[in-house]
């Protein structure tokens, strides 16, 4: 997935921790000893939660030793964007300090924040301690809350926003119209949790208007729900969660592809109204 995402034109590695404990940095590690140069990738990890079903810990001192373990399994002096996995409880004075602290070391070039909620997002921002450059949250056709609040911050405050999860937790790719694929997440023991939510009535309707905008148009429902988020106002770049080359190839050939303006609208229509754009 790699190498055709790269050869495709792409950079951003999106990675954390407590993806495959540590499993998924040491994989990309690996990589690019043999496979990318490292110059070629821009890398965003993140700092925070501990284990895949561990505690939340922003403290500095958790932040930093993580920043660290990254580094490590990524073999890498630094790392582009270094990431807030998630609100915590420490002081917020101190988990800033510990991102200035990553930037002022180099072992960051940039840092944000994940998962924060509007007034979280504006309270960290406003602190001015740290130099956050990015936020991410969930945003698809099936989760539009980021528009709420957090979209008009961005805006407010000039910073990049990634969108995990465009596609629905997989959902609008339509490949759980009326059965869950063996090997798929919501197939999965461990991982069904994330996609359960979205297997739901509501849901089902919005797939079957993405899927019937895709067969007008010439593409799948995956592309359509990829091309919403991605022209969507004030969005930087979706963050893809493909899990082998046959689900991410059809998502790197649509950089010249874009939604009529009726496809977009109908779109917003069945999921709640229109996008306003962010003041």
């Amino acid at each position: 997935m790699l190498r055709a995402y790269v050869g495709a034109g792409g950079n951003l590695i999106d990675t954390a921790p407590t993806y495959g404990d540590g499993l998924a940095e040491r994989i990309i590690g690996t990589l690019m000893r043999h496979d990318v140069a490292r110059e070629k990738l821009v890398i965003a990890t993140k700092a925070g939660f501990h284990g895949d079903d561990g505690p939340i810990d922003t403290s500095a001192k958790a932040l930093l030793e993580g920043l660290d373990g990254s580094l490590k399994r990524l073999g890498t002096d630094y790392v582009d964007i270094w990431q807030v996995h998630a609100w915590g409880d420490a002081p917020l004075d101190e988990t800033l300090g510990a991102l200035a602290q990553a930037v002022a070391s180099g072992k960051a070039r940039y840092v944000g924040v994940c998962n924060y909620v509007g007034w979280q997002l504006g309270t960290a921002v406003g602190r001015d301690i740290a130099p956050i450059i990015s936020v991410q949250d969930e945003y698809s056709l099936l989760a539009r809350r980021a528009e709420v609040e957090v979209l008009p911050a961005v805006a407010y405050h000039g910073l990049g926003f990634f969108p995990w999860s465009p596609l629905g937790r997989g959902v609008l790719s339509g490949q759980y119209r009326g059965h869950t694929p063996d090997g798929s997440r919501a197939g999965s023991p461990h991982l069904a949790w994330f996609v359960e939510p979205y297997l739901q009535p509501r849901s089902d309707a919005i797939v079957e208007a993405v899927a019937a905008a895709g067969q007008g148009l010439g593409l799948d429902a995956a592309q359509v729900a990829l091309l919403w988020v991605r022209d969507a106002p004030g969005v930087t770049a979706p963050l893809l969660g493909a899990r082998t080359v046959a689900q991410l190839s059809p998502l790197l050939v649509v950089d010249d592809e874009s939604l009529p303006q009726p496809i977009v609208e109908a779109l917003d229509d069945v999921t709640g109204g229109p996008k306003a754009s962010p003041k």
